[in-house]
């Protein structure tokens, strides 16, 4: 891994310098590859009016985890050739220098998300109770749920901002403009879930699942307790796993289990049937991972799984 960070920090480096270099001509089409729905889509809101002038491409666009994805020789085509590259540059992404190296456009600008919020990215974090793996998990790898904070996405909607400008300049004020509005929604969102949580009677949330919502907790000073880690690749939960989550549902009077969207529900079920009370219901948050191009032609967007995912915290928090 200390290989691929020293490439990956000089790349970085030598794409800051390049991309006020390649500029965007009149008849050229501006191409951004974008590793997931989130960057997708704030890329898209920026480009707003022009973005039917630009190629944007989805690489995880048939539900495949970040954890799990590994480019195809299409991918790497894709990205080779591009004027921007959005990724998030966890361990998942631990293919990605290898592509820009050999990339054959070297003014490629790419935005590696973890990297632009340096010391604001966080470690995965272990609590009481979570699977660690036959092997144990890597506890020194960076939680890779970043868009899942609307503080850092409106940091990553700037930086986004700031590089389509660099390179499409001619269309610099719409971006800007599109942005400040984007920025906006983020912000009054951001302020609504401070609001409900401020004001939730309860402060904990139980996943029977793996738990990518480390970023959006800290954010709004809420704790939790889970079966898995959120980069976690463990389906199955041991007895002790189980137990100690029936228990603290039982301690803490819990009137929910909380699952990601790709959930089968099946440690929540078990949860629910060895607890006291056995009738929590089971809530699902969205942790963006499953959105696809489709999704998007029927006006899914990064807000609006926001806006869903504050409905169910409301319902969860009570």
């Amino acid at each position: 891994m200390k290989r691929y960070t020293a490439i990956m920090l000089a790349l970085l480096f030598l794409t800051a310098m390049l991309s006020g270099c390649r500029q965007i001509e009149p008849n050229d089409k501006l191409s951004v590859v974008c590793t997931i729905f989130p960057q997708y889509d704030w890329v898209r809101q920026i480009l707003g009016e022009k973005a039917g002038d630009a190629e944007l491409i989805l690489l995880l666009d048939n539900k495949i985890d970040l954890h799990s994805y590994q480019p195809t020789i299409g991918d790497i085509a894709k990205i080779s050739a591009c004027d921007m590259f959005v990724y998030v540059g966890g361990e998942s992404d631990n293919w990605v220098p290898g592509v820009l190296k050999e990339a054959t456009n070297k003014n490629m600008v790419a935005v590696n998300l973890l990297e632009e919020l340096g010391t604001a990215a966080k470690a995965e974090e272990f609590k009481e109770g979570m699977e660690t793996g036959d092997e144990g998990e890597d506890e020194g790898a960076y939680d890779e749920h970043v868009w899942l904070s609307l503080k850092n996405a409106q940091i990553f909607c700037r930086i986004i901002a700031e590089k389509l400008s660099s390179l499409d300049s001619g269309n610099a004020e719409i971006y800007q403009k599109n942005l400040a509005e984007y920025a906006n929604r983020l912000s009054d969102l951001d302020f609504e879930y401070q609001e409900a949580t401020d004001g939730a009677s309860a402060k904990v949330l139980l996943f029977g699942d793996r738990f990518p919502f480390r970023y959006l907790a800290d954010d709004y000073s809420l704790d939790y307790y889970a079966a898995f880690v959120g980069c976690s690749a463990e389906t199955e939960a041991s007895f002790d796993t189980v137990i100690f989550l029936v228990e603290k549902v039982n301690e803490l009077n819990l009137k929910n289990i909380m699952v990601t969207e790709s959930s089968d529900k099946k440690i929540a079920e078990k949860i629910i049937s060895e607890s006291r009370d056995k009738n929590q219901k089971i809530i699902v948050l969205d942790a963006m991972q499953s959105v696809t191009s489709s999704d998007v032609q029927n006006k899914t967007t990064y807000l609006s799984i926001m806006e869903n995912n504050l409905d169910a915290l409301k319902e969860a928090l009570g």
